[in-house]
C-alpha cells in the first residue's frame, strides 16, 4: 500500500514537472512586437530611450516587467542585451545603467556599472531581486536617462543590499553590493518594477513635510 502510494506521488510529480516544462516551452520569450523592436537593427545599434515627457512612454515606464526565460542560445535575448549596452554607452546617453523598460521592452533585464570593481565594468543582470536592505542609508545624487534635465539627491537608498540575479549564461548569482554601486542596482531594479526615482523623492518630501507639521504642533 505504501509502495503504491509513493509510486503514485512520483507519477503525479513527474506529470506536474512535464506540464511546467511544456508550459515554459509554449510561453513565448518575447511578443511579436517586442521581437520586431529588438531585431529591427544589429547588436551595435542603440535603441530609442523612452522618456516620461511622452505620455505613451511614461505609461510603459510605469508598468512592471516580466521575468525572463534565460536561454544562452536565444538570439533575440542576446540582441536585446547587446543593443541595451550600445544604448547606455552611446554618447547621447552615457548612463551608469539602463533597464529594458527604458528601451520599450518589459522584461527583467538591466545593465549596471560596477563602481566596486577595477575598471568600473558594466555587467548585465537578469531577473534581479533584492533580498535584503541594510538599515544604513546614504545620500546620493541621481539622474535618469528617462527623466531628461533633472538630477536630485535621495537620502533613502540603502547603503548595502543583498541581491540575486541570473546571468546570460543561465548561471545564478547572489552577492552583497555596497556604496554607489548599490544605488545603481536599486535604481535599475526600480525600473523593472515600474518605479522611478522621482517616486522616492516625492515620498521623502511628504515625510519631511509631515515631520515639519509635527514639530510645529509640538511647539
Amino acid at each position: 500500500m505504501i509502495k503504491t502510494t509513493l509510486l503514485s506521488l512520483l507519477f503525479i510529480g513527474c506529470i506536474a514537472c512535464n506540464s511546467k516544462k511544456e508550459t515554459a516551452q509554449k510561453t513565448p520569450r518575447f511578443t511579436a512586437e517586442q521581437a520586431q523592436l529588438i531585431m529591427a537593427a544589429d547588436s551595435v545599434t542603440p535603441m530609442r530611450v523612452f522618456k516620461i515627457t511622452k505620455k505613451s512612454d511614461s505609461l510603459l515606464l510605469r508598468t512592471p516587467s516580466e521575468r525572463v526565460i534565460v536561454d544562452p542560445n536565444d538570439t533575440i535575448l542576446k540582441n536585446l542585451i547587446d543593443r541595451m549596452y550600445a544604448t547606455v554607452r552611446d554618447s547621447l546617453s552615457l548612463g551608469a545603467g539602463i533597464a529594458a523598460p527604458q528601451v520599450g521592452v518589459l522584461k527583467n533585464i538591466a545593465w549596471v556599472q560596477r563602481f566596486d570593481k577595477e575598471g568600473f565594468p558594466f555587467e548585465v543582470i537578469i531577473n534581479p531581486v533584492i533580498k535584503q536592505y541594510s538599515k544604513k542609508k546614504q545620500d546620493c545624487p541621481e539622474g535618469c536617462l528617462s527623466i531628461p534635465g533633472r538630477r536630485d539627491t535621495l537620502s533613502t537608498r540603502a547603503y548595502a543590499i543583498l541581491v540575486e540575479y541570473d546571468k546570460p549564461d543561465a548561471t545564478h548569482e547572489i552577492e552583497m553590493v555596497e556604496d554607489f554601486t548599490a544605488v545603481v542596482f536599486q535604481h535599475e531594479i526600480d525600473h523593472l518594477n515600474g518605479i522611478l526615482y522621482l517616486d522616492h523623492l516625492k515620498q521623502e518630501v511628504k515625510d519631511a513635510e509631515g515631520l515639519m507639521t509635527l514639530d510645529s504642533l509640538s511647539n
